[in-house]
């Protein structure tokens, strides 16, 4: 499915995109992408002070075409509100990217810390989905596509983190049931797993003097590899980074699918028992 929306020969609409966690990151990149291409642009994020920059950056000079939204994912009643000023606003939509998602770290007994990750990361993305899947679907001669973004962490599940690993989980799980519930519509749909990237979460934001890590990709390559692998009709969209190769992600992955497979116990790539064997295996194998 290709990244930009084709518009029936009877439509004279441009095409449009409606960005979650649109003011910064990975989502602002792609909201460049978008306004470079032609696109009005929606950015939806909880960040007033950064939508204004946003829309500044973005409008060039025909501010009708980016609109902001002040909108908590979380929220349902935010996104029916949203439906409605984007109804009025455009009559349709071509392109939905729903990437708005939070950090942070806790332990098991920490409620707050498990809700809020949740609440965000995986009922956000559901919630976009019940409220604009419909919407797309009831459009006519027009084809359009969802990204929603994951998290390598959601597919291989280090240590450290599980209410994060498991909202990425949740995430991966949800669209590929989509894309499979979609396959005989004009939606496509598209997994975006991005590498180390220099986003907000690690102190990229609009306006920060924080220099980029040298391993780290920047959110316009992911930008870039995003579109360029939506062109190509892939699903999985799994971006390397400067550190990582596309090769060790494979294997990464493919060793943890074995922990089922083989009924290891799970996460054995850190486990100190299973460390020889993981090199070893790793070493041995190429994709």
């Amino acid at each position: 499915m290709p990244p930009i929306p084709k518009i029936s020969s009877q439509s004279t609409l441009p095409a449009t995109a409606l960005i979650t966690g649109g003011a910064s990151g990975i989502g602002l990149a792609i909201a460049h992408k978008c306004r470079a291409k032609g696109m009005r642009v929606g950015i939806v994020d909880r960040n007033t002070k950064l939508l204004a920059r946003a829309k500044d950056d973005l409008a060039s000079g025909a501010p009708e075409d980016v609109l902001t939204f002040d909108v908590d994912v979380t929220n349902t009643e935010d996104w029916e509100k949203l439906k409605g000023d984007v109804e009025r606003a455009w009559g349709q939509l071509g392109f939905l990217f729903l990437n708005a998602g939070i950090g942070g770290k806790g332990d098991w007994g920490d409620r707050e810390y498990f809700q809020r990750i949740l609440n965000t990361n995986l009922f956000g993305v559901v919630n976009g989905l019940n409220t604009f899947v419909p919407f797309l679907k009831a459009q006519s001669g027009y084809r359009s596509s969802i990204v929603i973004t994951g998290s390598k962490q959601g597919i291989t599940n280090p240590p450290g983190n599980p209410a994060y690993n498991a909202s990425k989980a949740a995430v991966k799980s949800l669209a590929e049931h989509l894309s499979y519930d979609l396959k005989d519509t004009d939606i496509g749909v598209h997994l975006l797993v991005p590498g180390w990237t220099f986003t907000g979460l690690s102190g990229n934001v609009p306006g920060s003097e924080e220099k980029k890590p040298d391993g780290a990709w920047s959110p316009e390559q992911v930008a870039d590899y995003c579109f360029q692998k939506m062109n190509d009709g892939k699903f999985y969209i799994i971006c390397p980074d400067n550190d990582v190769t596309p090769e060790l992600d494979k294997k990464r992955m493919m060793w943890t699918a074995g922990d089922a497979v083989y009924e290891r116990q799970p996460l054995t790539r850190w486990r100190k028992e299973y460390a020889e064997e993981s090199k070893k295996w790793m070493e041995e194998n190429s994709f």
